[in-house]
């Protein structure tokens, strides 16, 4: 292809290069410009958002769940990221070394993709702002930055850098491919993204065959290693459904035996004055006592312990039972 097919295919796709290039600076924008949403001590703490991605994360959930672990390394993975969007986002808007920021682009939105492509309460959202960004990422490589691209001022003006054969491959231009090659890679990358497309609609919330689920709309709290030792009751619960925004409010806590009868409880009262010796989290995201419950944001992972008298019939079975403000309930077995 000639320099001025390039030169169309890439003023073509400007509204897609500046859109894709806002999404991604914009990022940066609000995290440093507008608000201090780095700062681990302050409410809206970008490394909390993070940890909401971490319950049905795909193929990368061992490294969220590293660095929701290690707070240091989460503080200084969350400014690495941001400060890299920014770069990307504001390059690519400006259409300079327009191809090696698309391939930021396509690896930026395939890790949102991967980390968030679960949430969202109404439209699917994260799932569509990660695949329509890795298919901008891949269009914008092949098309080049076009006629309203820092890439062909430079060309215009003969800057020395313009003429090397990798700034074909980095910035815009002509790429040096044979007509033929072009075709295929095009087709091939369309082919894989769709493919993609498909695979991550239907991994996430079942959108080609099967029943439709989206695990953003209501919550769910999962009950593990509870047991009673000491006269101690211990258990862990880990938030790992509903909306991002809006926490599980547990009003009760319960014990019973097999006939029905409670042995234990905690109500309403009691769950939002708990002592925080009584709750060890694992990540940054906390469950807490707040004003009337015992608040689950999502991602969030907790042992609690509560004091309980002593189980005088230790042959009999038990069953612990968390009762959320919706009315959701959720039970395990308690082992003695």
């Amino acid at each position: 292809m000639n320099n001025q097919t390039y030169l169309y295919s890439g003023m073509f796709t400007t509204a897609l290069r500046w859109v894709a290039g806002w999404t991604y600076f914009s990022a940066f924008w609000r995290r440093l410009i507008l608000e201090n949403k780095l700062n681990p001590d302050e409410a809206g703490y970008i490394g909390e958002k993070f940890n909401h991605f971490l319950p049905h994360a795909l193929g990368i959930k061992p490294i969220i769940e590293h660095l929701v672990s290690n707070p240091e390394s989460l503080w200084w993975a969350m400014v690495s990221f941001t400060v890299i969007e920014g770069i990307v986002g504001f390059l690519f808007l400006l259409g300079f070394f327009t191809r090696l920021m698309s391939i930021g682009v396509f690896g930026l939105a395939f890790g949102i993709l991967l980390g968030s492509g679960w949430l969202g309460t109404t439209c699917l959202d994260e799932w569509q702002i990660g695949i329509l960004g890795v298919a901008a990422g891949f269009t914008i490589f092949m098309s080049g930055g076009g006629k309203y691209s820092l890439d062909e001022y430079f060309i215009r003006k003969n800057k020395p850098f313009t003429s090397k054969k990798g700034f074909k491959f980095l910035g815009s231009g002509p790429l040096p491919l044979k007509d033929h090659t072009t075709s295929k890679i095009v087709l091939a990358g369309s082919v894989f993204i769709m493919a993609l497309t498909l695979f991550t609609n239907q991994y996430f919330h079942g959108g080609v065959y099967g029943k439709l689920h989206n695990l953003s709309v209501k919550p769910h709290v999962t009950i593990s290693n509870s047991f009673i030792e000491n006269n101690t009751l211990s258990f862990t619960v880990f938030r790992d459904e509903g909306a991002d925004v809006y926490g599980s409010f547990l009003i009760g806590i319960k014990v019973k035996d097999e006939e029905g009868n409670v042995i234990f409880e905690q109500n309403q009262t009691q769950l939002s004055n708990l002592a925080k010796e009584q709750i060890k989290n694992d990540y940054v995201a906390k469950v807490k006592s707040g004003k009337h419950s015992l608040i689950l944001p999502l991602g969030a992972k907790a042992t609690l312990n509560f004091r309980i008298a002593p189980i005088k019939n230790k042959t009999e079975k038990y069953t612990l039972e968390l009762i959320d403000i919706s009315g959701e309930k959720w039970t395990q077995k308690v082992a003695l």
